[in-house]
């Protein structure tokens, strides 16, 4: 019973019918093709043909040019492919467990042919009124990139997609039990095995997604002129888009407080933001955004916007934008770093005449923000820093997540190949944090622009995100080797910075520490660990989400939560069991923090609004820095 139905969904494809993988997909097609679809179905063809040639053409042409000028260029998106490499590592015999998977492949087939026979009986059964819940059993593996009906819907499809993902469940479980492996390399190999497995998914590829196929059959075409057109432009820029390009424009709707700059070096400007109210807290804060994006993660539209938000509570909010290396920069490091932040500190006292400041170090500027303590501990003047906060910052890289797959001698090598003017460029850096998400950041937008041809979404958080900066070279590998490779930085004296040793246990400066529970690039762990090496009091707040919605947060969102525990816990482990959940944002609680650091307030006059009468300023926010590609 159902075998003619269930050889109809099938397309007569079942094995030993005559029918093939083409006549599978009869199914999705129209049953004809008028002669107007057919000149539509041309013209898109023509299409195709024309952007690419015209494309192919241009670039051969900005190649010549190159070999005469004897330059040697790097298509970034040579970096989407550094995980081949880690694959080589796998040892010999890794992958021998045969008879298993033959076990499951014979039980995977059975368990969807089993399915549509159910379903097909189902069907016969159905127009004489029995009732029968067969037909709604599951497949048996389930992913959100195969939820759209079509992939359940024909059983070509379906097997397709179950097989794909048996086999990935198989390689990522074998590299699990592989023996000999300590647990550094069988995490990266793991990273390899997913990042290879998400490349080669079945709905990545024009014939095999089935979503894919019919909007191409529905738009005659359209959809992959579009996409063709995406693809293109991505290719000339060297980086994937994942946002509408012409949504937002700085000083506009992105990174639009009112402010002025201040100051600046060749490494730095430094922005200060008009006060919204009457009286202000004395002590001004000073951020100290990563140096590998632009800062204005923390003023993104205002609704989003920490920097605004801090500001409309009282505080003199200033900012650093870090300049966007060039080859000017080949020998920056990370004194040149440290000593900015130092500099940036003392402007703020000159400024405003204060004794001190607040400060908040976001990421790696917040590691370096917890050298700068350490210099200035060493340096008996720790008293220019009232308190210290830190956003999804580590100094202790033992267990620092992800980026360790990145630093091996081998990828070591090949960032200084890419970087011969001194500087990385910062779109293979983007592509290496894609790259950790290849999933949602990479594959998902490759099925929608190119192949589904859809028109981005305008979205402030992937166009920060596509925002990217150049790093200095020479600072960057160190930074990977002396920090993520070796993690000296929490053994007293091992790294100096200016002259000075640096010794993390000397800090005793009031801190405030905030991780993200799901944080793939500063794991909540990693960043607990500075609470081994601070002598000073120090709260630790664990937010949800990760490393950019767990910081960029709002209160009127009204999303997420956060914990707080006892923070001279002995483990995160036993912080989290001794916390308590506490719903929405945890900006009000920081800010009730600082203010028991010092509350005494002022009035917003003088100075502490930039740009007035008598004070010099050098343009208005977010000033040039943060606008140099």
């Amino acid at each position: 019973m159902g075998g003619e139905k269930l050889r109809e969904l099938f397309g007569n494809g079942l094995p030993g019918a005559a029918g093939s993988a083409a006549d599978s997909i009869k199914s999705l097609l129209p049953e004809g093709i008028s002669a107007g679809e057919m000149g539509d179905w041309a013209k898109s063809s023509a299409e195709l043909q024309k952007m690419w040639f015209e494309y192919v053409t241009d670039q051969a042409k900005s190649a010549a040019q190159n070999a005469t000028k004897g330059k040697n260029p790097i298509d970034p998106a040579q970096w989407l492919m550094i995980s081949q490499g880690m694959v080589k590592q796998f040892p010999t015999g890794a992958f021998d467990a045969q008879a298993k998977l033959a076990q499951d492949s014979l039980a995977l087939w059975k368990g969807v042919f089993e399915r549509f026979v159910a379903k097909a009986t189902q069907s016969e059964t159905s127009d004489s009124g029995a009732s029968d819940n067969a037909g709604s059993a599951q497949l048996p593996l389930n992913d959100r990139r195969f939820s759209d009906p079509a992939w359940q819907e024909h059983p070509a499809f379906a097997l397709l997609h179950q097989t794909y993902l048996m086999l990935t469940q198989y390689f990522q479980q074998s590299v699990r039990s592989l023996p000999g492996l300590d647990k550094e390399k069988r995490r990266q190999l793991e990273f390899a095995v997913t990042a290879l497995s998400e490349a080669m998914s079945p709905d990545n590829f024009l014939l095999t997604n089935p979503v894919v196929m019919k909007r191409t059959v529905e738009t005659r075409g359209q959809n992959l002129v579009r996409g063709m057109r995406h693809l293109i432009t991505d290719l000339k820029r060297g980086q994937l888009t994942h946002t509408d390009p012409d949504a937002f424009t700085l000083g506009e709707n992105l990174a639009a407080t009112p402010g002025k700059v201040v100051y600046e070096t060749n490494l730095f400007q430094l922005v200060q933001y008009s006060p919204s109210t009457k009286d202000v807290y004395e002590v001004p804060l000073i951020i100290f955004p990563p140096w590998i994006n632009r800062f204005y993660i923390l003023d993104l539209t205002p609704k989003k916007s920490f920097i605004k938000w801090a500001v409309d509570q009282g505080l003199t909010v200033f900012v650093v934008s870090w300049k966007s290396a060039d080859e000017t920069m080949a020998d920056t490091v990370w004194d040149d770093y440290i000593r900015s932040q130092i500099e940036a500190i003392d402007h703020v006292r000159d400024r405003l005449q204060v004794p001190h400041v607040h400060a908040i170090g976001y990421c790696v500027a917040g590691t370096t923000l917890a050298a700068t303590l350490a210099l200035l501990a060493r340096r008996d003047e720790a008293d220019k820093v009232k308190s210290a906060t830190f956003f999804t910052a580590q100094v202790d890289f033992e267990k620092s997540g992800e980026l360790k797959h990145f630093i091996e001698d081998g990828h070591l090598e090949m960032i200084g190949n890419l970087s011969q003017k001194g500087y990385l460029d910062g779109r293979y850096l983007a592509a290496t944090f894609n790259a950790l998400r290849g999933k949602d950041l990479i594959w998902n937008y490759v099925v929608n622009n190119y192949l589904l041809g859809e028109e981005y979404p305008a979205f402030d958080l992937l166009h920060w995100n596509g925002d990217v900066t150049n790093l200095p070279a020479k600072w960057h590998n160190d930074y990977l080797r002396d920090l993520y490779r070796d993690n000296k930085l929490v053994v007293p004296d091992a790294l100096s910075a200016d002259g000075t040793p640096i010794d993390l246990t000397l800090v005793k400066t009031p801190s405030f520490v905030q991780a993200g529970r799901d944080d793939h690039i500063a794991p909540a762990e990693s960043v607990w660990r500075i609470t081994d090496h601070f002598s000073g009091p120090l709260e630790f707040l664990l937010a949800g989400s990760g490393h950019i919605a767990g910081v960029v947060n709002p209160p009127s969102a009204g999303k997420y939560q956060y914990w707080l525990g006892d923070s001279d816990a002995p483990s995160l482990k036993a912080y989290i069991e001794s916390a308590e959940e506490h719903p929405g944002s945890w900006w009000p609680h920081w800010l009730g923090w600082l203010d028991s650091q010092d509350d005494v307030r002022v009035p917003a006059t003088g100075k502490r609004k930039p740009g007035g009468r008598g004070d010099q300023v050098i343009e208005d926010a977010p000033g040039r820095y943060v606008q140099t590609r």
